[in-house]
């Protein structure tokens, strides 16, 4: 394809389905050609700017890269948690560095560098492992659970890192529910930390 019609396909692809992130095979695909004549073509495309690396082998129109399309992509078994979803939800102040995701496998990925942020991978048990059914960032008790998990496991004082508001918006409902698949020190922090918030209202 010439390089306006790969502008005119991404463009629809992004208004009419939402789609930003696209694989080899979709590329090859939609291009009518093979793996090899594609790498020739997305070179000749990347330098034009008219597509930008998402990820290995995951690529897209610049500046809409999705991370939650990305971290499936990188890890289908991981989902962003942590204070990387605290901050989403607006749990505290501070946009971390990098985006936080647990996941169950064990594998040479500790992190990834992608336009939408770098993806820090934490494998983690059975029991603290808990995916969503839909959507890959956590909601907001499990993000407060397993951001004080990592910072334990760390050795760091949950506190001390980030500032937290709008505790008292949690439900007490879930976070109990929560509590007993985390060790001991996570509902005592978190207890803590809510105990503090109402505190200071």
């Amino acid at each position: 394809m010439k390089t306006r019609d790969w502008q005119r396909y991404l463009d629809e692809q992004a208004r009419r389905h939402g789609k930003h992130s696209f694989t080899l095979t979709e590329l090859a695909h939609a291009a009518g050609t093979g793996r090899h004549s594609l790498g020739v073509e997305l070179a000749r495309l990347l330098k034009a700017g008219v597509i930008e690396r998402h990820g290995w082998g995951l690529y897209g129109l610049p500046g809409t890269a999705s991370s939650e399309q990305i971290v499936a992509w990188l890890d289908s078994h991981a989902y962003i948690t942590g204070a990387s979803a605290l901050f989403r939800h607006g749990l505290i102040t501070q946009m971390p560095a990098g985006i936080t995701c647990f996941t169950d496998r064990r594998h040479n990925r500790r992190s990834a560098e992608t336009p939408a942020g770098r993806f820090d991978f934490v494998t983690v048990s059975r029991s603290v492992y808990q995916p969503l059914h839909e959507g890959v960032v956590v909601g907001p008790e499990q993000a407060l659970c397993d951001y004080i998990y990592l910072m334990r496991r760390r050795g760091v004082s949950p506190d001390s890192q980030v500032t937290f508001r709008h505790l008292d918006h949690l439900r007490r409902s879930v976070l109990k529910g929560l509590y007993r698949r985390y060790p001991s020190t996570v509902e005592k922090s978190a207890e803590s930390l809510l105990l503090s918030a109402s505190q200071r209202r």
